[in-house]
Protein backbone atom coordinates (compact mmCIF):
# COMPACT_ATOMS: atom_id res chain seq x y z
CA UNK A 1 0.00 0.00 0.00
CA UNK A 2 0.90 3.51 -0.71
CA UNK A 3 0.92 4.13 3.16
CA UNK A 4 3.41 2.04 3.63
CA UNK A 5 5.63 4.68 1.52
CA UNK A 6 3.95 7.38 3.32
CA UNK A 7 5.65 5.75 6.84
CA UNK A 8 9.06 4.92 5.45
CA UNK A 9 9.34 8.59 4.30
CA UNK A 10 8.79 9.55 7.67
CA UNK A 11 10.86 7.42 9.27
CA UNK A 12 14.07 7.73 6.95
CA UNK A 13 13.45 11.65 7.53
CA UNK A 14 14.42 10.99 11.07
CA UNK A 15 16.62 8.17 10.70
CA UNK A 16 18.74 10.45 8.37
CA UNK A 17 20.53 7.28 6.52
CA UNK A 18 19.22 7.82 2.94
CA UNK A 19 16.87 10.64 2.85
CA UNK A 20 18.66 13.35 4.99
CA UNK A 21 17.02 16.06 6.00
CA UNK A 22 15.04 17.19 3.76
CA UNK A 23 15.77 15.59 0.40
CA UNK A 24 17.06 12.37 -1.19
CA UNK A 25 21.07 11.84 0.16
CA UNK A 26 23.22 10.35 -3.29
CA UNK A 27 26.36 10.45 -0.99
CA UNK A 28 29.82 11.78 -1.04
CA UNK A 29 30.49 9.15 -4.22
CA UNK A 30 32.46 10.32 -7.29
CA UNK A 31 29.79 10.05 -9.76
CA UNK A 32 27.37 12.56 -7.47
CA UNK A 33 30.39 15.23 -6.68
CA UNK A 34 29.15 17.55 -9.56
CA UNK A 35 25.41 17.76 -7.79
CA UNK A 36 27.05 19.12 -4.82
CA UNK A 37 30.50 20.62 -5.63
CA UNK A 38 30.52 22.38 -8.73
CA UNK A 39 34.70 23.41 -8.49
CA UNK A 40 34.71 19.22 -9.87
CA UNK A 41 33.68 21.05 -12.72
CA UNK A 42 36.17 20.02 -15.66
CA UNK A 43 38.53 19.03 -13.42
CA UNK A 44 38.73 15.00 -14.07
CA UNK A 45 41.26 14.10 -17.22
CA UNK A 46 38.36 13.39 -19.50
CA UNK A 47 35.33 14.98 -19.92
CA UNK A 48 32.90 12.42 -19.04
CA UNK A 49 29.28 11.66 -19.52
CA UNK A 50 28.04 9.93 -15.88
CA UNK A 51 24.74 8.41 -15.72
CA UNK A 52 23.05 6.60 -12.20
CA UNK A 53 20.58 4.87 -11.04
CA UNK A 54 19.65 4.37 -7.08
CA UNK A 55 17.28 1.98 -5.93
CA UNK A 56 16.38 2.79 -2.13
CA UNK A 57 15.34 0.06 0.15
CA UNK A 58 15.36 -2.95 -2.15
CA UNK A 59 13.10 -5.45 -1.58
CA UNK A 60 10.28 -3.75 -0.54
CA UNK A 61 7.37 -2.20 -2.38
CA UNK A 62 8.22 1.30 -1.29
CA UNK A 63 9.36 2.96 -4.66
CA UNK A 64 12.07 4.93 -3.66
CA UNK A 65 13.96 5.65 -7.15
CA UNK A 66 16.31 8.20 -8.21
CA UNK A 67 18.08 8.88 -11.88
CA UNK A 68 21.14 11.01 -12.12
CA UNK A 69 22.77 12.60 -15.44
CA UNK A 70 25.62 14.68 -15.63
CA UNK A 71 28.37 15.61 -17.76
CA UNK A 72 31.40 18.11 -17.30
CA UNK A 73 34.32 18.92 -19.66
CA UNK A 74 37.41 21.20 -19.11
CA UNK A 75 36.87 23.97 -21.55
CA UNK A 76 40.20 26.05 -22.60
CA UNK A 77 38.47 29.18 -23.85
CA UNK A 78 36.56 29.77 -20.41
CA UNK A 79 39.93 28.79 -18.62
CA UNK A 80 37.94 26.29 -16.32
CA UNK A 81 35.26 23.77 -16.74
CA UNK A 82 31.82 23.62 -17.41
CA UNK A 83 28.83 21.31 -16.66
CA UNK A 84 25.04 20.28 -16.67
CA UNK A 85 23.22 17.98 -14.06
CA UNK A 86 19.62 16.43 -14.17
CA UNK A 87 18.32 14.12 -11.31
CA UNK A 88 15.07 12.64 -10.84
CA UNK A 89 13.87 11.35 -7.65
CA UNK A 90 10.92 9.33 -7.18
CA UNK A 91 9.40 8.83 -3.38
CA UNK A 92 7.07 6.08 -3.16
CA UNK A 93 4.85 7.41 -6.12
CA UNK A 94 4.16 10.00 -4.15
CA UNK A 95 6.81 12.64 -3.93
CA UNK A 96 8.56 13.94 -7.06
CA UNK A 97 11.89 16.30 -6.84
CA UNK A 98 13.36 16.90 -10.29
CA UNK A 99 15.90 18.82 -10.55
CA UNK A 100 18.27 20.00 -13.29
CA UNK A 101 21.19 22.64 -13.69
CA UNK A 102 24.49 24.56 -14.86
CA UNK A 103 28.17 24.72 -13.30
CA UNK A 104 31.14 26.82 -14.05
CA UNK A 105 34.84 26.62 -12.21
CA UNK A 106 37.69 28.30 -13.15
CA UNK A 107 40.99 26.65 -12.75
CA UNK A 108 43.96 28.78 -11.61
CA UNK A 109 47.91 27.23 -10.67
CA UNK A 110 48.63 27.97 -6.92
CA UNK A 111 52.09 27.27 -6.94
CA UNK A 112 54.43 24.51 -8.62
CA UNK A 113 52.47 21.45 -7.70
CA UNK A 114 49.00 22.81 -5.87
CA UNK A 115 45.76 23.73 -8.20
CA UNK A 116 42.78 25.36 -7.01
CA UNK A 117 39.87 25.04 -8.71
CA UNK A 118 36.74 27.35 -7.42
CA UNK A 119 32.95 26.68 -9.02
CA UNK A 120 29.47 28.31 -8.96
CA UNK A 121 26.49 26.19 -9.74
CA UNK A 122 22.78 27.63 -10.63
CA UNK A 123 19.80 25.11 -11.05
CA UNK A 124 15.90 24.86 -10.47
CA UNK A 125 15.17 22.45 -7.78
CA UNK A 126 11.16 21.25 -8.63
CA UNK A 127 8.76 19.43 -6.23
CA UNK A 128 5.70 17.55 -7.13
CA UNK A 129 3.02 15.59 -5.28
CA UNK A 130 0.60 12.62 -6.91
CA UNK A 131 -2.11 11.61 -4.68
CA UNK A 132 -4.41 10.04 -7.12
CA UNK A 133 -2.78 6.36 -5.89
CA UNK A 134 -2.20 7.62 -2.19
CA UNK A 135 -3.74 5.24 0.34
CA UNK A 136 -4.81 7.54 3.44
CA UNK A 137 -5.09 5.63 7.31
CA UNK A 138 -8.48 6.63 7.53
CA UNK A 139 -9.51 4.64 3.91
CA UNK A 140 -8.28 1.11 5.80
CA UNK A 141 -12.17 -0.07 7.72
CA UNK A 142 -11.82 -2.28 10.55
CA UNK A 143 -11.17 -5.59 8.51
CA UNK A 144 -7.79 -4.06 6.85
CA UNK A 145 -9.79 -3.20 3.49
CA UNK A 146 -9.24 -0.58 1.55
CA UNK A 147 -13.17 0.54 1.01
CA UNK A 148 -13.75 4.37 2.96
CA UNK A 149 -13.68 7.32 1.40
CA UNK A 150 -10.99 9.93 2.80
CA UNK A 151 -11.99 13.06 4.89
CA UNK A 152 -8.19 14.26 4.04
CA UNK A 153 -8.28 17.85 1.40
CA UNK A 154 -4.60 16.97 -0.91
CA UNK A 155 -3.69 18.89 -3.32
CA UNK A 156 -1.16 18.14 -5.99
CA UNK A 157 0.63 21.41 -6.46
CA UNK A 158 4.28 21.95 -7.43
CA UNK A 159 6.42 24.23 -6.22
CA UNK A 160 9.44 25.33 -7.80
CA UNK A 161 12.61 27.46 -6.21
CA UNK A 162 15.76 28.89 -7.88
CA UNK A 163 19.32 26.52 -6.16
CA UNK A 164 22.68 27.97 -5.99
CA UNK A 165 25.70 26.22 -5.32
CA UNK A 166 29.25 27.01 -4.44
CA UNK A 167 32.37 24.83 -3.89
CA UNK A 168 36.41 24.94 -4.35
CA UNK A 169 38.63 21.91 -5.61
CA UNK A 170 42.08 22.04 -4.00
CA UNK A 171 44.52 19.47 -6.10
CA UNK A 172 48.24 19.13 -4.52
CA UNK A 173 50.30 15.85 -5.87
CA UNK A 174 48.90 12.82 -4.79
CA UNK A 175 45.91 14.16 -2.87
CA UNK A 176 42.76 16.28 -4.08
CA UNK A 177 39.63 17.67 -1.69
CA UNK A 178 36.86 20.09 -2.24
CA UNK A 179 34.64 21.94 0.26
CA UNK A 180 30.95 22.89 -1.05
CA UNK A 181 28.28 24.57 0.24
CA UNK A 182 24.73 23.55 -1.58
CA UNK A 183 21.39 25.91 -1.28
CA UNK A 184 22.77 28.97 -0.77
CA UNK A 185 19.70 30.79 -0.79
CA UNK A 186 18.01 27.84 1.32
CA UNK A 187 15.18 27.70 -1.20
CA UNK A 188 11.48 26.86 -0.24
CA UNK A 189 10.34 23.79 -2.06
CA UNK A 190 6.98 23.11 0.41
CA UNK A 191 3.95 25.01 0.12
CA UNK A 192 3.81 26.10 3.56
CA UNK A 193 5.59 29.51 3.11
CA UNK A 194 7.41 28.45 6.64
CA UNK A 195 10.88 29.03 7.12
CA UNK A 196 10.89 25.72 8.52
CA UNK A 197 10.67 24.11 5.45
CA UNK A 198 12.93 25.50 3.60
CA UNK A 199 16.07 23.03 2.53
CA UNK A 200 18.91 23.83 5.13
CA UNK A 201 22.35 24.63 3.44
CA UNK A 202 24.75 21.48 3.13
CA UNK A 203 27.93 21.62 3.94
CA UNK A 204 30.40 18.63 2.22
CA UNK A 205 34.30 18.16 2.75
CA UNK A 206 35.80 15.46 0.76
CA UNK A 207 39.21 14.44 -0.02
CA UNK A 208 41.15 11.28 -1.74
CA UNK A 209 44.71 9.92 -2.77
CA UNK A 210 45.98 8.13 -5.77
CA UNK A 211 49.20 6.10 -5.02
CA UNK A 212 50.60 3.72 -7.48
CA UNK A 213 52.27 0.59 -6.50
CA UNK A 214 53.15 -2.41 -8.95
CA UNK A 215 54.60 -2.58 -12.47
CA UNK A 216 54.25 1.17 -14.36
CA UNK A 217 52.43 2.15 -10.92
CA UNK A 218 49.47 -0.06 -12.77
CA UNK A 219 47.99 -0.70 -9.74
CA UNK A 220 46.35 2.08 -8.03
CA UNK A 221 45.33 2.74 -3.79
CA UNK A 222 42.75 5.47 -3.31
CA UNK A 223 41.73 6.30 0.34
CA UNK A 224 38.85 8.66 0.47
CA UNK A 225 36.82 10.50 3.20
CA UNK A 226 34.22 12.47 3.53
CA UNK A 227 32.37 14.65 6.18
CA UNK A 228 28.48 15.99 5.42
CA UNK A 229 26.53 18.30 7.74
CA UNK A 230 22.94 19.40 6.91
CA UNK A 231 20.92 21.11 9.76
CA UNK A 232 20.82 18.47 12.35
CA UNK A 233 22.55 15.66 10.01
CA UNK A 234 25.94 14.58 10.37
CA UNK A 235 27.61 11.78 8.23
CA UNK A 236 31.62 10.47 8.40
CA UNK A 237 32.66 8.64 5.33
CA UNK A 238 36.36 6.53 5.11
CA UNK A 239 36.94 4.51 2.59
CA UNK A 240 39.21 2.90 -0.30
CA UNK A 241 39.23 2.04 -3.70
CA UNK A 242 41.66 -0.39 -4.97
CA UNK A 243 42.01 -0.02 -8.81
CA UNK A 244 43.89 -1.79 -11.90
CA UNK A 245 43.71 -1.02 -15.20
CA UNK A 246 40.56 -2.86 -15.83
CA UNK A 247 38.85 -3.38 -12.70
CA UNK A 248 38.51 -1.78 -9.59
CA UNK A 249 36.93 -2.45 -6.01
CA UNK A 250 35.59 -0.18 -3.20
CA UNK A 251 34.47 -0.17 0.65
CA UNK A 252 33.33 2.22 2.70
CA UNK A 253 31.36 2.76 6.38
CA UNK A 254 29.14 5.79 7.05
CA UNK A 255 28.10 7.59 10.42
CA UNK A 256 25.54 9.13 10.87
CA UNK A 257 24.71 11.88 13.92
CA UNK A 258 21.58 9.30 14.36
CA UNK A 259 23.63 6.24 15.89
CA UNK A 260 23.70 4.94 12.33
CA UNK A 261 26.22 2.84 10.83
CA UNK A 262 26.16 1.54 6.59
CA UNK A 263 28.69 0.12 4.62
CA UNK A 264 28.96 0.30 1.17
CA UNK A 265 31.05 -1.92 -1.43
CA UNK A 266 31.01 -1.99 -5.05
CA UNK A 267 32.96 -2.58 -8.16
CA UNK A 268 33.89 -1.09 -11.60
CA UNK A 269 34.89 -2.26 -14.84
CA UNK A 270 36.45 -0.07 -17.36
CA UNK A 271 36.59 -0.88 -20.76
CA UNK A 272 38.44 1.82 -23.40
CA UNK A 273 35.82 4.96 -22.88
CA UNK A 274 33.02 3.36 -20.85
CA UNK A 275 33.01 2.17 -17.06
CA UNK A 276 30.59 0.04 -15.36
CA UNK A 277 29.80 0.34 -11.73
CA UNK A 278 27.50 -0.84 -8.85
CA UNK A 279 27.51 -0.62 -5.14
CA UNK A 280 25.29 -1.85 -3.00
CA UNK A 281 25.05 0.14 0.35
CA UNK A 282 23.40 -1.87 3.80
CA UNK A 283 23.09 -1.06 7.46
CA UNK A 284 25.13 -2.36 10.13
CA UNK A 285 23.46 -0.03 12.88
CA UNK A 286 20.84 2.17 13.17
CA UNK A 287 19.48 3.86 15.33
CA UNK A 288 15.36 3.20 14.24
CA UNK A 289 14.36 -0.53 14.98
CA UNK A 290 12.25 0.25 11.39
CA UNK A 291 15.17 0.83 9.21
CA UNK A 292 15.68 -1.98 6.19
CA UNK A 293 19.04 -3.74 6.35
CA UNK A 294 19.26 -2.70 2.34
CA UNK A 295 19.50 0.48 1.75
CA UNK A 296 20.64 1.08 -1.41
CA UNK A 297 21.48 -0.66 -4.92
CA UNK A 298 23.35 2.17 -7.47
CA UNK A 299 24.59 1.01 -10.89
CA UNK A 300 25.83 3.18 -13.36
CA UNK A 301 27.63 4.02 -16.71
CA UNK A 302 30.41 6.17 -17.32
CA UNK A 303 31.16 7.33 -20.94
CA UNK A 304 34.29 9.51 -21.80
CA UNK A 305 33.39 11.56 -24.51
CA UNK A 306 36.60 14.14 -24.50
CA UNK A 307 39.61 13.48 -23.90
CA UNK A 308 41.22 16.73 -21.75
CA UNK A 309 44.31 15.52 -20.72
CA UNK A 310 46.04 16.42 -23.95
CA UNK A 311 44.55 20.11 -23.56
CA UNK A 312 44.88 21.57 -20.35
CA UNK A 313 48.25 22.02 -18.73
CA UNK A 314 46.81 22.28 -15.38
CA UNK A 315 46.74 19.49 -13.16
CA UNK A 316 43.89 16.96 -13.65
CA UNK A 317 42.34 14.15 -11.41
CA UNK A 318 40.75 10.74 -11.61
CA UNK A 319 37.60 10.96 -9.03
CA UNK A 320 37.66 7.57 -7.85
CA UNK A 321 34.21 5.22 -8.85
CA UNK A 322 33.35 5.36 -5.05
Amino acid sequence: MKVRAIYLFLICLSAGSVLSGQETNYGPGGNTLLFYNPGYSGVSEEGTLRMSYLNFYPGHSYNFQTFLVSYDSYIPAIHGGAGIFISNDHLGGIVNDLRGGLSYSYLFQAGEDLYISAGLSASVFSRGFDFGKAVLPDQIDAMGFITLPTAESLVNNTKSALDVATGVVVMAGKWFGGFSVSHLAQPDISNSGTSADRLKRKFLLNAAGDYGFGKMDKFRFRPVGAIEVQGRYLSFCEGAVVETPVISFNSAFFETSSKTIDMQAGFSVRQGKFAFFYNYKFNLKSGSPLLPFSLVHQAGLNVALTNVEKRIKAQTIKVPQL
